[in-house]
This record gives structure tokens, sequence and C-alpha cells, in this order.
């Protein structure tokens, strides 16, 4: 076996290490501003007018943001690369998160939320590529499992952190003011920080050492050798710049099946954050017995991150992704029955604890899925759609458990996140051995 296939192997150590200043560390700092201003944006908006509604309007700009931005991103990082996007998108974020805390109208705060969605989904998409075009297969699930789990770790803290904020000054408004110098702070890193390819360039003769490996289907275009260079002009598919609507038709077979399937993976994922705590609420418990079983819900999510990476490189996407959406489906449908038991507190808190322990066990999967399948001269333009689809997916999934529920009940509504997750399930086995290799699958 080779070192750089090894999983605590000091070359894996020491690359991932090398992409904490300029992907790492960035991914933790932008989650943490952003996780501590979400939960605020609500309140902040009310103050400014909003009835309940239209809070939940404003605050559903952010998704909104994502949705809009990634298309526009992989145009972007394939013209100027994938540094200067992000420092763009943290300069941009930067100046929505001043007219957040300055915000005279609602008009103006809800496009200021737009905005940082919008940023949002470039600076994710730029990592992406990034680390697409230079982490060496053999660990990339790894490299991404460690992007997903920074950004977890962002988002798991910030709501802390605005709570202590709220406690010290009282005002909704230092929230913001800690999310505007997290993203100085971001800018300073993405900018200043050392270029990662020299620590890939190190390990690429390794990563090449290992056996050979199926190449990849003529679609991806991907034999899993790294690129050290900064890209900044990639050729298209055909050789020509590729263009993102040229991209995605050229792509549509993989989109369209292994996408959709990444796309109920995302929902089911979207569908979790919503059903706990209304289910908590449903079945008659306090706020701080809600609070404790989701967060310890999240917790179990978060530790398993780095252990999917792991299960990905040693064996296979399928043996993360198959066994989260089994788990995720079979824990909503089996949840969807207990609502009227005696005992639904001691059962939501079991399933909640499943629940937490499929979606740790599906951390990176996306970004991995979209990696492999992606063009490796130019993946940008790809995944802005691959980035779509999932985003769609996680946006619509809440839409469908209000809808549910509003015309029948939460337990049918549990029950038809479960549905998605099998299906989804099944469309995993049918196309991931379908468009990933062999090797990889």
């Amino acid at each position: 076996m080779d070192v750089s296939e090894r999983p605590d192997s000091p070359a894996v150590r020491d690359v991932l290490w090398r992409f904490a200043p300029m992907i790492y560390g960035p991914t933790v700092l932008f989650a943490l501003g952003e996780g501590a201003v979400i939960p605020l944006i609500p309140v902040i908006a009310a103050q400014l007018g909003a009835d309940v509604a239209t809070a939940a309007l404003v605050a559903s700009a952010l998704v909104v943001g994502q949705l809009c931005g990634n298309i526009p991103a992989g145009w972007a990082v394939a013209r100027i690369g994938e540094r200067l996007t992000m420092a763009v998108a943290g300069l941009l974020s930067l100046g929505g998160a001043i007219a957040l805390a300055v915000a005279p109208s609602l008009g103006v705060f809800a496009a200021s939320v737009f905005l940082i969605g919008f940023c949002a989904a470039a600076f994710g998409l730029a990592r992406h590529s990034f680390m697409t075009t230079r982490v060496p297969l053999a660990f990339r699930a790894r490299a991404l499992s460690l992007l997903g789990g920074t950004f977890r770790l962002g988002m798991f803290i910030g709501p802390f952190v605005a709570a202590g904020l709220l406690a010290v000054f009282g005002d909704e408004h230092a929230a913001i003011w800690f999310f505007a110098a997290c993203l100085v702070a971001t800018i300073l890193l993405v900018l200043l920080g050392p270029d990662p390819d020299s620590a890939i360039a190190a390990t690429t003769a390794a990563a090449h050492a290992s056996p050979p490996r199926p190449a990849a289907p003529d679609f991806a275009e991907d034999t899993g050798e790294t690129i050290t260079a900064s890209l900044r002009v990639a050729p298209g598919v055909d050789g020509r710049r590729a263009g993102v609507f040229r991209t995605m038709w050229h792509f549509r077979r993989v989109l369209s099946r292994l996408g959709l399937a990444a796309a109920s993976l995302a929902a089911v994922r979207s569908a979790r954050q919503v059903v706990l705590p209304l289910w908590g609420v449903s079945i008659g418990l306090d706020a701080q017995t809600i609070a404790l079983v989701v967060g310890i819900s999240g917790a179990i999510d978060f530790a398993l991150f780095y252990a999917s990476g792991q299960v990905m490189d040693r064996f296979g996407r399928l043996w993360a992704a198959l066994p989260a959406m089994l788990l995720m489906g079979a824990g909503f449908i089996a949840l969807a029955f207990t609502h009227d038991s005696a005992q639904n507190a001691m059962w939501f808190a079991m399933f909640a604890a499943v629940l937490g322990v499929g979606n740790g066990l599906s951390s990176g999967i996306l970004l991995t899925l979209g990696a492999d399948v992606a063009p490796k001269a130019d993946p940008a333009p790809f995944l802005g759609s691959w980035r779509t689809l999932t985003d769609a997916g996680g946006a619509v999934s809440p839409l469908l458990v209000s809808g549910i529920a509003a015309v029948s009940t939460l337990s049918v509504a549990t029950g038809a996140v479960g549905v998605i997750g099998l299906l989804g399930a099944v469309a995993f086995v049918r196309w991931v051995p379908r468009f990933i290799p062999r090797a990889r699958s």
C-alpha cells in the first residue's frame, strides 16, 4: 500500500495541514461568523418591522442567494481562479455584513442577507474547485470530509458565540460585527496564506506510485491525477473555454442521475434540521429538552465527519453514501410511527441519534462525488451545476415538510422524508457504480 493511501500516514497529514491557512482556516472563520448571524436574522428583521411570515421570508433569502450564486460562481472561478474568487466573495460578504449592521430598512436588510448567501455559494464553490484540482485521489475523500467538518464546526459553535455576545453587549448587532471581523481574517488568510501547491507537488510522486486505477468514463475525464499548477483559464470539455450552460448540457447524464441522487441526500439532511425541532414541539417537550436532543444529534454528526472520509477512501464512495441514506431513511420512517407512543420522548431521542449517525457518515460525500465526476481540467462550471442541484434539494425539503404537514400530519411528512431517503439509497446503488470508476465506488 502506498504511503499516501494509509489513513494516518505523515504524507496525508502533512498535505492536509498545508491546506489549513488557505482552505480550512477560512472555512471555519466564514462558517463561525455566518453561524453566529443566522439565528438572529429573523429577530433583527422583526425589529425592522417584519411580521413572522416576512421574517421567515427574509431568513430564506440566504438560501435563495446560495441557489442563485452557484452558477455565476462557476463562471467566475473558471476565469479568475479560485483564490481571487474567494477573496472577492469575502470582500462582498464583508460589504453585506456591514450593510446588515447599519440597514435602515427591511428591504436593505433582506438584500444584504441575499448578498451574503450569494457570496457564500461563490466562496464554497471556489474551495471545492481548489481541492478538486489539487488533492491526490488517494485521500480526496478525507480532505473533502475534513472540509465539510470544518464548516460544520463553525456552524455548530457560531450560535454559542452569538449567545455569549448577546449576554455581554445586549445587542444583536454585536454578532454581525463579529461576522465582519471573521470575514476580515478570512480575506487576509486567503490572500496572504501560503499556497499549498508546493505541498501537493511533494506528494504527487507518492500518489502516482499506487497501482493503476481504471480510467474515468469519458464524461468525467478524471484519471485522479493531481494538478499542481494554479489554474486560471482552463480548457473546456472539447478544448475550448467551458461555458456554464454548455457544461451543464455536456454533463446532463450525470447531473440528471447521480446529481439527483445527491440532491435527495441534501434533501434528507435539510429535513432533519426542520423535523427534529418540530417533532419535539409536537410531542410536548420543552425547549431545553429539544435543544439538548438536537445538540446531541449534532455532536454525533460532527464526531463522525473524518470517519466518513476514511471509509470513502479505503472502501469506496458507496460504503458511506448507502449506509447514511439507509439509516436516515429508515430512521425517519420509524420515527413517524412513534408520535402517539407512551414513550415518544425516548423514541425521539433515540432516532435523533440515529439520524445524527447517518448524517455524520455522509459528511463530505456530496463534495467528493462532485469532485470525482467533474472534468479534471476545468471543474468549476460543472461544480456550479452540481452544487445548484444539491442546494436545491436542501432548499425544497423544508417546504415539502411544511406542505405535507399542513394538509396531513407531521408524521406523514416525516415518513415522506424517509421514503425520499430510501429512494435516494436505491439511486446511489444504481448510479455510483455507473458513473464512478470501480476503484472509487
